[in-house]
């Protein structure tokens, strides 16, 4: 056995505070990890053996990023000359570095606590996402969360942490330790090699052990998670997920995405243009406003009890109301894609955001052939998540803040300033609702002026931390999710009732929709319940009307384009919910890495690990039960959908004819 002696003789050298650190940041993590444990509690299946391999792995995770964190301060450990160990130099580097390690690691473990509250999940690749834009996401930690309160705080944890090393004499022993080169190397090649080892071996989908996504995330490392989604920020499909032949795939699609008042242009198997067959055609104006984080269980009709949305209860009293429409995803980039190419969501990062995603055959094309003039309204700088070379690659003319981010040169299309002196107030994500509709009319004004047809794409951005708004409005204090779905419903009761003093109110339709609900988390992969969004059409010629049938948000535009009996040729996916037949409701779901559809009470599930699971979902609570016997028939339909709508993208065919 080991001697106490040797023991400490081990410990108390030249690598003390090197061993302290990593020591440190592994019972943090740990204490982290039983948080968020606790946290999650309601979304975990109490299964022992799941429950310690997930500690298990997430001490291995702890280690390789201490290690990694300790690598270089190893590696001049052993270097760094003998002479002049505990000299003014060697201090100097050693608390700096320690000192820049030690910030790193109570930033990102303090980080993970909202990232955890909001999503359920430890830093994933919109954590990569947000790193991207940071004059967006530092305004944002600095409204919502009190900054220079925090910036002590780091300063304090790093000065204590210092105090305790030189209270307990690992300071000294880091300084005093003079041993040789060669017994310096003792410990630094094992270091070197221990954190080789992990780094290549440890994959983040090593804690995806089990079919609780809750537990699995509480097994991962926040820092660890947050490179792996880095280094795999888009995903192949052909590589992940399961497929069929891609005749079939199409076959499949054909299949399913005609409907009976369509016939298809070509017999090519791979070709999906079909004319759609109207009537009499109106072209009324049409604004489309995407309302940020709007859940349906925010409204009246869903059960709220607490009047949060008494304006939009009412339009939806006057409107044709979707009670059963799910977004596609959980971003706001999710939202458009859906909103305007009404495809299903391909894995990895949405269309919006990615390259060569211009002159795609989207609702613009239909609009334009119409000869409406298409508007992407945005209150924030629309560069951020690439929404204004996305709306401008489609034909799309810009009104946004436009701060010095100028657009690709591959988009000719028109950019419009919103002004300083236009703003009453504004956030880390931009101008307040009132002011973002006050720029809609304005818009509106101009173009009925000018007699031509208009489309306006509004985005708000009100009901996102931090949660401001203009004093004055409504009864709730500042900074609350609730204060800010109550403000975001009050600023478009007053736009509503603004438009209706216009000319050309009587001849516009109002599209109200939400891009996504107020949180994803639960204790599925994929929780159906937190995708349930409100939708209306309002101001249509049209008596009220309820649909209770299973909507998908691609199909919101297709619907609309139905109402005006519209003739047009297709590329869509997004099917007219009145011209689908009874039991062929769908509605598409998905995440990152997770996709998914829901029709009849059955959401067939896939991923990039090549599972199918099938669950049958609870009418009442929408609560999910894994089926042993699969339906073969939705298994394929659910691939065909993702398969081609990837292969299309990839190969350049959903861009337009």
């Amino acid at each position: 056995m080991i001697s106490s002696r040797r023991l400490l003789n081990l410990i108390n050298n030249r690598f003390s505070a090197l061993f302290t650190i990593l020591g440190l940041y592994i019972t943090i993590s740990f204490l982290t990890r039983v948080v968020f444990f606790s946290w999650s509690a309601k979304n975990i299946d109490f299964n022992l053996i799941y429950i310690l391999k997930a500690f298990l792995t997430g001490f291995v995770f702890d280690t390789s990023i201490g290690l990694s964190f300790l690598l270089l301060y190893a590696i001049y450990l052993l270097l760094f000359p003998k002479k002049w160990i505990g000299s003014l130099a060697d201090k100097i580097v050693t608390c700096l570095y320690l000192s820049v390690v030690l910030i790193i690691i109570f930033f990102s473990l303090i980080a993970e606590f909202p990232f955890w509250d909001e999503f359920g999940v430890r830093f994933n690749f919109i954590a990569v996402d947000y790193l991207i834009y940071t004059y967006e996401v530092v305004s944002n930690i600095n409204q919502s969360y009190p900054l220079p309160i925090i910036i002590i705080v780091l300063i304090a944890l790093v000065i204590s942490t210092f105090m305790l090393l030189h209270k307990t004499g690992v300071l000294r022993n880091t300084f005093s330790d003079k041993r040789s080169i060669r017994i310096r190397a003792f410990y630094t090649f094992p270091i070197l090699l221990t954190a080789f080892l992990l780094l290549r071996t440890m994959k983040n989908e090593q804690a995806d052990f089990s079919d609780n996504p809750a537990i699995n995330e509480v097994g991962k490392n926040g820092v660890f998670s947050f490179f792996a989604a880095f280094r795999s920020n888009e995903l192949d499909y052909d590589m992940f997920y399961p497929k069929l032949n891609e005749k079939k795939a199409y076959a499949v699609l054909k299949k399913n995405i005609l409907q009976k008042n369509q016939h298809y242009t070509s017999a090519q198997w791979d070709d999906i243009n079909r004319v759609a067959q109207g009537g009499k055609e109106s072209r009324p104006n049409i604004i489309l406003i995407a309302i940020e984080s709007f859940s349906a269980d925010f409204l009246k009709a869903f059960g709220n009890q607490e009047n949060l949305t008494h304006h939009y209860d009412s339009l939806a009293d006057q409107s044709i109301f979707f009670t059963n429409l799910y977004a596609t995803g959980t971003r706001t980039v999710r939202g458009m894609e859906a909103l305007t190419l009404c495809v299903p969501p391909t894995p990895g990062n949405s269309i919006v955001r990615r390259p060569d995603n211009q002159h795609i055959f989207s609702i613009a094309t239909i609009l334009r052939q119409k000869h409406y003039h298409p508007l992407f309204i945005y209150g924030g700088d629309g560069y951020f998540d690439n929404m204004n070379n996305f709306f401008g690659g489609q034909g799309f003319d810009i009104v946004d803040r436009n701060r010095g981010n100028p657009l690709s040169d591959k988009i000719d299309t028109r950019r419009y300033t919103i002004p300083d002196k236009e703003v009453s107030f504004e956030n880390a994500w931009g101008i307040c609702d009132e002011d973002l509709y006050k720029q809609a009319i304005k818009y509106a004004d101009q173009s009925f002026a000018a007699n031509t047809p208009f489309f306006q794409f509004v985005m708000t951005t009100s009901n996102h931390k931090p949660y401001t708004f203009p004093t004055g409005r409504i009864n709730l204090p500042q900074g609350d999710r609730n204060a800010a779905v109550k403000y975001t419903d009050y600023a478009l009761g007053k736009f509503i009732s603004d438009a209706q003093k216009k000319l050309w109110f009587k001849n516009t339709v109002f599209v109200i929709v939400a891009d996504h609900c107020a949180s994803s988390a639960g204790k599925w992969e994929i929780n159906i319940d937190k995708h349930h969004i409100p939708a209306i059409i309002y101001n249509l010629p049209h008596p009220p009307q309820r649909i209770d049938r299973l909507v998908s948000q691609i199909d919101l535009m297709p619907t609309l384009f139905g109402y005006l009996n519209w003739n047009y040729t297709s590329d869509l996916y997004g099917r007219d919910i009145n011209q689908t037949e009874t039991g062929e409701e769908r509605a598409f779901i998905g995440n990152y890495r997770t996709l998914g559809l829901l029709k009849q009470n059955l959401f067939t599930q896939i991923d990039d690990r090549k599972r199918i699971v099938q669950f049958s979902v609870s009418q009442k609570d929408e609560s999910m039960l894994e089926t042993e016997n699969k339906n073969e028939e939705l298994i394929s339909e659910t691939i065909s959908y993702y398969q081609t709508a990837s292969e299309r993208f990839k190969n350049n065919k959903m861009k337009e004819k």
